[in-house]
């Protein structure tokens, strides 16, 4: 029955329940802030503030120069950022960006979006297989022209959106646009839409947003270059994750990540996190599916300018150990679902400490339950009814005498 069924069931449900972890987790306190300290609106930078217990998170997104976040982790509730505006500016603005008190600065990262490659992908969608005579001028982001956020920003959803055109003589971007679309999170959580990704109060998520571009050929593909910045001896470490949990991503099975190798025994560490997937609608649906690919993380390589991170990291950017770039393509040469929608979008979360593990949904926890459960009704069931049947026959049995 269905009812001894849930009962014998109960000790699995909880086993699988403990693995899969606490969803609520931990808390933050967000606020965004917007150019703090500059009147003008012409151009753009967020700040991020998650405060936690004892410690803070502060997120600088900003479209000065190529598309960059800032990651600074501190000790303290009470840490601030500060921004020298005419230094900012200037052709050398090392130290234009700092968080105060210096001490409680315990860890800091930064990841540069810096160009976007379109390629024939018609007999192949493998970017490093395509010839270099199939690459069309690459999009650098760094010289786009960016709106301003001013008035823009939603306090009460926690999100932003940055948005960009190419400049081009000849109008070939059209009426498209690049986007960069931002949201902070309070708590743990999962995204309603897809890919649904598990986010903690730990992460902020970016999602890229590629709208009304035209593309240059019949086959176009595109690919993100997305340059990253660990400081003194950091490094970063590519890896990927599978999981047999197919509800919440249907057919993705592989989560990929770029994770801080900690040094020096520290113990502090970052994570840039998405699954292998872009969709080609606003409101995606499983049929909106668009593979994505990511590629071998190339090292000793240049942080693009100008960008924010000259800003904040003081040392010397150019061919840094700590410097590594990876490049994330979509499109196989199977699907032409970018020729026919003009969209493309693609999700990742940022964030500090270790990156979140998705876990069985409830959905797999009851299969399993179910599944598992079933033999562990009939073997208990059949005991019960052995004992059963042998006391009725030593209880019939009557004596001669």
């Amino acid at each position: 029955m269905l009812v001894g069924r849930s009962w014998a069931s109960l000790p699995l449900l909880w086993l699988v329940g403990s693995l899969a972890g606490d969803p609520a987790g931990y808390r933050r306190k967000v606020s965004l802030e917007y150019n703090p300290g500059l009147n003008s609106s012409s151009d753009n930078l967020l700040h991020i503030r998650a405060v936690g217990h004892n410690d803070t998170i502060h997120y600088v997104w900003s479209t000065i120069g190529a598309p960059t976040v800032l990651l600074v982790y501190t000790g303290s509730q009470n840490s601030t950022l500060h921004v020298n505006w005419t230094k900012l500016f200037s052709p050398y603005p090392s130290g234009a960006i700092h968080v105060e008190p210096a001490e409680s600065v315990l860890y800091s990262t930064a990841a540069i979006f810096a160009k976007v490659f379109e390629y024939n992908g018609v007999n192949t969608s493998d970017l490093l297989k395509v010839p270099e005579d199939q690459f069309y001028p690459t999009y650098n982001l760094a010289n786009f022209t960016w709106e301003s956020l001013d008035g823009k920003l939603n306090e009460t959803m926690l999100t932003a959106t940055f948005q960009g055109v190419a400049s081009s003589p000849h109008g070939a971007f059209g009426n498209g646009s690049i986007s960069f679309q931002v949201t902070a999170y309070e708590e743990s959580s999962r995204d309603t839409c897809l890919p649904h990704l598990f986010h903690t109060a730990n992460c902020s998520k970016v999602n890229f947003v590629m709208n009304g571009v035209p593309p240059r050929g019949n086959h176009s593909r595109f690919a993100l270059e997305i340059v990253t910045v660990e400081e003194g001896e950091g490094r970063k470490r590519l890896e990927s994750i599978r999981s047999i949990d197919d509800e919440y991503t249907p057919t993705i099975f592989e989560m990929a990540q770029l994770v801080s190798v900690p040094h020096n025994h520290s113990t502090t560490s970052s994570f840039l996190q998405w699954k292998k997937t872009a969709y080609s609608s606003q409101h995606a649906e499983r049929a909106d599916t668009i593979r994505c690919q990511y590629y071998q993380l190339q090292t000793n390589f240049t942080v693009p300018r100008p960008s924010i991170a000259h800003a904040y990291f003081r040392e010397e950017l150019e061919s840094h150990d700590g410097v590594a770039a990876i490049n994330i393509s979509f499109g196989s040469e199977d699907s032409e679902a970018y020729e026919e929608r003009h969209y493309l979008s693609w999700s990742a979360l940022i964030g500090f400490g270790e990156p979140p593990k998705d876990a069985f949904s409830t959905l797999v926890i009851a299969i399993l339950a179910v599944g598992l459960g079933t033999p562990v009704v009939l073997l208990v069931g059949g005991s019960i009814a052995a004992l059963v049947k042998r006391k009725k026959r030593y209880s019939e049995y009557e004596p001669i005498n």
